[in-house]
């Protein structure tokens, strides 16, 4: 195994320190700030919201039936994506059960 030993200035090292801390403060506030306008809810949620199997969860996924966000191997889905998603499935079903 090599190690690599890399020396900066300290005045560099620090103004990196304060660029790193400058852009954790703002993920901060982003997140923050967004945290309240948005719930977002993880494939266990979803599936028993919508009394489906997480097989067909996966199958809304592919066909991009229910948008979603992904972080490393998890996924996430807005309330509001999941709200209109019951929305149309709602109204598919009353059209079909009307003749025209």
């Amino acid at each position: 195994m090599i190690i690599e030993i890399i020396a900066i200035e300290k005045k560099t090292f620090e103004q990196m320190m304060q660029t790193f801390e400058n852009f954790v403060s703002q993920v901060k506030n982003l997140c923050g700030n967004n945290r309240d306008k948005e719930q977002w809810l993880n494939n266990k949620e979803i599936c028993e919201i919508l009394h489906i199997s997480p097989r067909t969860l996966q199958t809304y996924r592919d066909n991009g039936i229910l948008p979603y966000s992904q972080i490393g191997h998890k996924c996430y889905y807005k309330i509001t994506d999941v709200q209109n998603l019951i929305n149309q499935s709602q109204i598919k079903a009353n059209n079909h059960g009307h003749i025209g």
